[in-house]
């Protein structure tokens, strides 16, 4: 971790930014909706794929949480074999991401499908839904586990300040070619500047990386 880190963000000035977080909330109910159904025929196919590999489950849910430490159950397309998290701990030694994060490459767990979708980032599409229900917004950071936020500084903290998202600023920056101390970094930024321009500039970078991948696995 990096040492001498100061506290930077007044979370009461970002509560108070009204205006934006107006108009954040309409873009995210107004986009979710539009991709909802315009991604309903890859939600078809992603589904049949995923079915059709080992008859588990198509979505996964996991406890993560949000603005402010809120847990919420967030939902992605299963990627991993049905019982991965009881295989995890097996895994941890292997972590190939320094700081409170687990990302391992080849990922023993990861199905056939897993790989295609997850280098896409397609397993992220159900996360619309959660930005429907107001747990997440179209960009924002990253949003944890509770056993990795255990791990926090309170310099890392300040990250939780904002709402999590589907894409930020680490999603677009090389994802997981990205270390830890870097994605606070660059999540502490993003609530800094946040703008509604900002915003629209990172999901458009997003939409190339569903057709270019920039490090996803």
């Amino acid at each position: 971790m990096v040492e001498n880190k100061k506290v930077l963000i007044d979370e009461q000035a970002q509560n108070q930014r009204y205006v934006y977080r107006f108009f954040k909330r309409a873009l995210d109910i107004v986009a979710s909706v539009i991709g909802l159904i315009v991604l309903s025929p890859v939600f078809l196919i992603v589904s049949l794929a995923i079915k059709a590999e080992d008859r588990g489950p198509i979505f996964y849910s996991q406890v993560r949480l949000g603005k402010g430490q809120r847990p919420f159950k967030m939902y992605k397309f299963r990627s991993m074999i049905v019982d991965a998290d009881k295989k995890l701990g097996k895994l941890l030694k292997q972590n190939e991401v320094e700081g409170a994060m687990f990302k391992m490459k080849d990922d023993p767990r990861i199905t056939k499908t897993g790989k295609f979708i997850r280098k896409h980032s397609l397993d992220e599409l159900p996360q619309l839904w959660n930005v429907l229900l107001g747990d997440m917004s179209l960009v924002g950071p990253r949003p944890p586990l509770e056993r990795e936020v255990v791990e926090y500084s309170e310099y890392d903290k300040q990250r939780l300040i904002a709402k999590p998202g589907c894409t930020g600023l680490w999603q677009i920056s090389g994802r997981n070619e990205v270390g830890f101390d870097e994605m606070v970094s660059l999540d502490l930024r993003y609530i800094q500047d946040s703008n509604i321009i900002f915003d629209v500039i990172i999901l458009l970078k997003t939409v190339i990386i569903f057709i270019r991948p920039n490090g996803a696995y």
